[in-house]
This record gives C-alpha cells, sequence and structure tokens, in this order.
C-alpha cells in the first residue's frame, strides 16, 4: 500500500496538486473569469463531479467576489437549464461529458468551459469515450487557462457557494447569503474547528460536491494546508484504503456509507489501520442507533452528528459522549445559535414537546432565496428560519428531530421532494393521478415508492413508466417501485391522503416517519 501520510495538497484519483499549484490555477480562472466579464455578485456555474478544477473554479470564482452555483452532476438537461437560466449564470464550467448533454438548453450568449473529464471519473462511471471531448458550444479549459494572466486585485469579500436546494413544490432554489465581513469570516473558522477543519486537516470526501456540507467542508479544508482527498465515487474498501494511505484524520459522510463499510467482510476490515481518524462528521439523513454503535465500536469515538440546513448551516453537534447518554440526539446548540420549537400558531413550546424547530445564528451573513425573497419571509419568524423540520428539545437542551419536511424523502442523505416527481408522472399518457412517498430502505434509509391511478379503462405498464421517467428526471429521482392502483384514498378535499398509503411500510417495519 502506498505511503502519502506526509503529503500536503489536493488529491483525486493518482492526480497529486500542491496548494501552491491550485492557488495559482484559481488565480489565472480568477483573471480569465474577470476578462469574460464576471464581476461582483454574478454567478458562475459548475457542473462537474468530484475533481481539482472544481475546487480551483470555486475558488477563482470567489475572489472575483462572484457566487459559485454547484449543479448536481444527475441532473437532466431541462433541471440544468432552470438553474442556469433562474441563476443568470455568467459563465458554465463543466467537465466535457455532462456538458455534451446540454446541447439543446444551452443559450448562445452563454460562456461554456469544457474541462477534461478526469480518467479516475471516466473509469468510476464507466464514460463514453466519445463524450470526453469538448462540444462544439464550449471552449477547452486547459487552452483558456494557459492564456490567462491572474487576477491582479481580487474582490474584498468573497460570498459562500449558492446551493439549490428544492422545497415542497419542487422548484429548486437559490439560496444566496451576502458576502461575510472579516468577522463573520473569522467567527465561521472558529465554527467550522469544532468538525476537525483546521489548520494541518487531513480531509476525505466521500460525497458529491455539488451537495452543500461537503462543498463547504471541501472548500474550507483546501485553505487549512493539509490535504484534501476527493472520491470520485464511494467505495467502501477504497475509502479504508484512502484512510491508511493519507493517514485521514477527518471525514464528512451520510449513514448510508456507514451501513456499505460495515457490510465490508470482517478480514477486510482489519487489512487496513483507521488509528488516523479523529472527527467522523455525518449528516443529512437519521442514522439508526445499531448502526452508529457498530461503527463506533470499529472506529472508536469519532463520530461526531450535527444539524443544520442549507439556509441556516450548521446548528448542532452532537459528540460520541452526547450519543451515548442521549442515542439519537442531534446535539445542542452551537456558540451563537438559538433554537426555538414553536407551534402552527408560532407560539414558543416548552421543553419535550413537538413543534417546528427554527434557528437563529448571532452575526451570520443572512440570505435569501435568488429571485425568490417571498419565500425566504415564509420560512421567517422574528429573524429565526425554518426548513420545515419538527422536533423537540430535551429538559437538558439537547435537540431530537422528530420527523421531517411535508413529504420530503431523504434516500442516501439526498433531499428529495414527491411534488416535483408527481408533477412529471401526471402529465405522462394515461395517468389520472399518482403519490410518491419514501418506504424504508435498509441500505438508503429511504427510496421511492410510486402508486399510480390510470385513466379509465388504460392499462399501464410500470416497467415502461419508469423507462418514460428516467428520459425526464435525474435517476435519483426515479421510483424504485411502481405500482398501479385503481382506488387511491382521497380526503373530503379529493387529495390523495397519503399517509395511508405510507404509513402500514413504516408500521411493517416497526419504524416511525
Amino acid at each position: 500500500m502506498d505511503d502519502y501520510s506526509d503529503y500536503r495538497g489536493i488529491v483525486s484519483g493518482q492526480r497529486h496538486r500542491s496548494h501552491e499549484d491550485v492557488t495559482l490555477n484559481a488565480q489565472r480562472i480568477a483573471g480569465g473569469l474577470q476578462r469574460s466579464g464576471v464581476t461582483v455578485g454574478d454567478c458562475v456555474c459548475v457542473l462537474m463531479r468530484n475533481d481539482i478544477a472544481f475546487l480551483e473554479a470555486s475558488y477563482g470564482a470567489a475572489q472575483l467576489g462572484a457566487y459559485v452555483v454547484p449543479v448536481n452532476s444527475h441532473l437532466g438537461p431541462d433541471e440544468v437549464a432552470y438553474i442556469l437560466n433562474d441563476s443568470g449564470a455568467a459563465v458554465l464550467i463543466g467537465h466535457s461529458d455532462l456538458l455534451h448533454r446540454l446541447a439543446e438548453v444551452v443559450q448562445p450568449s452563454l460562456k461554456v468551459i469544457s474541462v477534461p473529464t478526469p480518467a479516475e471519473i471516466v473509469e468510476a462511471y464507466r464514460l463514453d469515450p466519445l463524450l470526453l471531448g469538448a462540444p462544439s458550444f464550449a471552449i477547452d479549459f486547459d487552452d483558456w487557462l494557459h492564456d490567462q494572466a491572474p487576477l491582479e486585485l481580487a474582490a474584498e469579500r468573497a460570498p459562500q457557494s449558492m446551493v439549490y436546494t428544492s422545497g415542497t413544490t419542487g422548484a429548486p432554489k437559490g439560496v444566496r447569503r451576502m458576502a461575510p465581513t472579516p468577522e463573520q469570516a473569522a467567527a465561521l473558522a472558529v465554527s467550522r474547528a469544532n468538525f476537525g477543519v483546521k489548520p494541518g486537516v487531513r480531509m476525505l470526501l466521500p460525497g458529491p460536491l455539488y451537495h452543500s456540507a461537503p462543498n463547504s467542508f471541501a472548500l474550507s479544508a483546501g485553505r487549512h494546508g493539509g490535504v484534501v482527498v476527493m472520491m470520485p465515487r464511494f467505495d467502501a474498501e477504497e475509502m479504508l484504503k484512502i484512510i491508511a494511505s493519507y493517514r485521514i484524520d477527518t471525514i464528512f459522510m451520510v449513514p448510508t456509507m456507514f451501513i456499505r463499510l460495515l457490510g465490508l467482510p470482517e478480514d477486510v476490515r482489519k487489512r487496513y489501520d483507521v488509528s488516523s481518524l479523529k472527527t467522523v462528521v455525518h449528516a443529512a439523513a437519521p442514522c439508526p442507533v445499531s448502526v452508529k454503535n457498530e461503527m463506533m465500536a470499529w472506529w472508536g469515538p469519532v463520530i461526531y452528528e450535527f444539524y443544520g440546513s442549507t439556509e441556516a448551516g450548521a446548528v448542532t453537534l452532537s459528540g460520541p459522549d452526547d450519543w451515548n447518554a442521549r442515542p439519537g440526539t442531534v446535539g445542542k446548540a452551537l456558540t451563537g445559535v438559538h433554537i426555538r420549537i414553536l407551534d402552527e400558531g408560532g407560539q414558543i413550546l416548552p421543553a419535550g414537546h413537538v413543534g417546528e424547530i427554527y434557528t437563529k445564528v448571532d452575526g451570520a451573513p443572512d440570505f435569501t432565496y435568488h429571485n425568490k425573497p417571498e419565500k425566504r419571509l415564509q420560512a421567517d419568524r422574528d429573524g429565526f428560519v425554518t426548513s420545515g423540520d419538527v422536533g423537540y428539545i430535551d429538559n437538558d437542551g439537547y435537540l431530537f428531530i422528530s420527523d421531517r419536511k411535508s413529504d420530503m424523502v431523504i434516500s442516501g442523505g439526498v433531499n428529495i421532494y414527491p411534488a416535483e416527481i408527481e408533477a412529471v408522472l401526471q402529465d405522462l399518457p394515461g395517468v389520472r393521478d399518482c403519490a410518491v412517498f419514501g418506504v424504508p430502505d435498509e441500505e438508503f434509509g429511504e427510496s421511492l415508492m410510486a402508486m399510480v391511478e390510470p385513466e379509465a379503462g388504460v392499462a399501464l405498464d410500470t416497467g415502461a413508466l419508469r423507462k418514460q421517467l428516467r428520459g425526464l428526471l435525474a435517476g435519483y429521482k426515479v421510483p424504485k417501485v411502481v405500482e398501479i392502483r385503481h382506488d387511491l384514498p382521497r380526503e373530503d378535499s379529493g387529495k390523495i391522503f397519503k399517509r395511508k398509503l405510507r404509513d402500514p411500510y413504516w408500521a411493517a417495519a416497526n419504524r416511525s416517519i
């Protein structure tokens, strides 16, 4: 096994790049973007899987005071086009194979820069070699970068990434924060140290950088002079190999990864030294108590959990001792964070009572939903903001999540909103109505299920329905199971009574939702 325990820099596959080279490339990207007309407050969309160039482009745009907009690489062309148009993207930087899909939706006025898809990603996703060159509507990144001079004067304030998060209507919303002041930036650095992101950190990122938490962890860790290793695609044994080879001390994960690691044979688990681990942070989905206990028995008391949202960031932290004393807690409020549990009328509930979770972070840069300021007002009560989750705080101030956003499904740490899928399903020929919801899944926590009511006299084929959906939606949004039902239960208003469809699956698994 290779020993990279002393290496400092950014790593992807077999590629190693020093911090000095990353900094220079970011400065050249910033200079090139500036000469392309990008300025403070503009948006630069990044459509890439995990890659060194993803970080360089993000750092470069931030130097101009521009917002980086990470775009989910699994989205379909129309979904990407929505984000490009809604953000008003000045430039799109993307992997060549992903850009080829966009030929019909990219506007001629948009500057598109094609990054060669690296070998480790080609191998991990078994990509078609014919899609690896720059498409006709884009310019080659390497050639473009070669011609750029570094930016001479950076903007005074660099904003955080503008991540798009779907709402219950299925329409994605860009969470746009004001660029932090120097004082706010210093406070953010202190907060991130709670999660192991500090000078010299040796970080492994097995999750995709287009999600808000991995994106924040990666960009922060890359500035701290240690090592950041990005996996092109999660693989359990490969992860253990990286931990041992690079002496990784900090990781951000989701519970599905724990489950896959625990599924490895015992002799494989024992083959790799994981004693370097100090801070393994997980979030984004509930973790079964048994799974977390098994992981701590294997890796030791190094596993931490936080609760937060794209809007608020991390607001609580639960350490190993917290978890052992109160299994299921997501921890206490971090310094400067205030949490309220409110009833439907907006009244503050006492300890132990379940209600909607509202949070406020002192001194944090304020946010709005890009082009949707009214949505920001709807989420706000006296400066406290909710993402729709419900839970309670115990007598000692520990937060527990007891439910989630109405109808939202969290599968493998990814938020999926059934309303968007239902809208597409209902437009398919022969579909009268439908309901999409989450059911228990041993590996992913939840998976999608759809029940479809056909029009009178129409015979629908479930395989054909899933095939049509795959052509219209990102793959992870296609229900794993589709059933045909002629008698969907309805409320008096005519609305489908979704809980009657969903609850039996959770009851059968002895789980609640």
